[in-house]
């Protein structure tokens, strides 16, 4: 076995999710057993800053390194936390996302790769905790002509195929993403998936606009369980160019963030709808863009939907997909026996463990890249640098 801790602060940055997790196998022989697992708040004034710099705010190549130390220092005190002492042989450190650019459609445009920025440098993370850990995964795939995203695809496939039907696995964190998994005996089709929009980063938003930051999200959806959704607002907020966008494909705050929200409040004027009447839309807007894509992009509907990330624990949102996706079950991932809460932790886990394994960690089906690729750049404390001449 293999112990390793796995590490992201997602689109919301409202924490960083941390899961040590004990590895075996290779791909779908893989086995994991999550020991343990918290959620461990940026200081206030960290997350202030972060969320300003993913606003568009200016920043100094000074301030920027400094920011990104400050990362790298609340990752590594996370990943000594909820490894509580015990010995662990890697760390998967997604980082702190503060800018993502999905690849140029334009074919007038010089250069159409994508580009990714995650905060929080491996090789300090590696300095502090004493762990060789693993991070910057989006770059290979992004070099490959790929999206970068979704990344946690391919774990679906090795940990969540069902022998007889054909699921939907979708993560409801600050962006929503999708991946589709044949059953086993499906000779036919194959796993697709892509971003799905906006989940808890508007909703979590507009709470914090709402409420005067008095609340930072809406737990368990009751604020917008108690309005009633305006569907001609989410008809016209669904023209949106991205949710008819084919796949491959990924977004993030810079499409849907403050901006975005502000666009929404000025055309909700026109209906006078009352806080829990917006966010309700809001919602709406989150399940109708998902139950869409579905609709246009899947080889067929899924017999199953898994649900994982922050607002699988939305129950408002959670009942409204039920209702949108009609007789389709929406369940979530702990019913399959993968944690919900710290999935994507422990994803990047899994993708660490393959990066010291030579195994890579794309599917080019989901994100566009040309082939497999190994993902992430390994970062070893000095005392390894040495015994690091094995690994590659």
């Amino acid at each position: 076995m293999t112990k390793v801790i796995g590490l992201i602060s997602g689109t919301s940055v409202d924490g960083i999710d941390a899961a040590l997790v004990d590895i075996t196998g290779t791909e779908f022989d893989l086995k994991i057993q999550l020991l343990a697992a918290d959620t461990y708040p940026y200081p206030a004034q960290l997350r202030a800053q972060i969320l300003a710099l993913c606003a568009g705010a200016a920043i100094s190549m000074a301030e920027l390194a400094e920011l990104d130390d400050a990362i790298a220092q609340q990752f590594a005190l996370a990943a000594t936390a909820v490894a509580a002492g015990t010995p662990t042989d890697l760390i998967g450190s997604h980082g702190q996302t503060v800018y993502h650019r999905p690849p140029q459609l334009d074919p007038s445009t010089t250069l159409p790769l994508g580009y990714s920025l995650q905060l929080g440098r491996g090789a300090a993370i590696a300095h502090l905790t004493g762990i060789p850990t693993v991070t910057n995964f989006r770059a290979a795939d992004i070099a490959a002509g790929g999206q970068g995203a979704p990344l946690v695809s391919k774990i679906d496939l090795c940990l969540l195929t069902h022998p007889s039907g054909n699921r939907c696995v979708q993560n409801l964190g600050g962006i929503g993403n999708v991946t589709y998994l044949p059953s086993v005996g499906s000779s036919m089709q194959k796993p697709v998936g892509w971003d799905t929009g906006p989940a808890n980063v508007l909703l979590d938003l507009a709470v914090q606009h709402l409420t005067n930051g008095a609340q930072t999200y809406d737990k368990d959806g009751a604020l917008a369980a108690a309005g009633t959704p305006c569907l001609s607002l989410v008809e016209q907020w669904l023209q949106h160019p991205f949710f008819h966008q084919p796949p491959p494909k990924s977004t993030g705050r810079e499409l849907f963030g403050p901006d975005y929200l502000q666009g929404c409040l000025t055309e909700a004027q026109a209906y006078s709808l009352s806080p829990p009447d917006l966010l309700a839309t809001l919602t709406e807007l989150t399940v109708a863009s998902i139950a869409h894509s579905y609709r246009a992009f899947l080889p067929q509907m899924p017999d199953q939907v898994l649900l994982c990330g922050g607002g699988s624990r939305n129950l408002y949102l959670r009942n409204r997909l039920q209702a949108q996706l009609d007789s389709v079950p929406v369940l979530t991932t702990d019913e399959a026996g993968l944690n919900a809460d710290f999935k994507e932790a422990i994803a990047f886990a899994v993708l660490a463990y393959w990066r010291q394994k030579g195994i890579a960690g794309n599917l080019p089906l989901v994100t566009g890249a040309c082939k497999p690729m190994l993902l992430g750049d390994i970062h070893f404390p000095c005392s390894m640098q040495e015994a690091s001449k094995d690994w590659d």
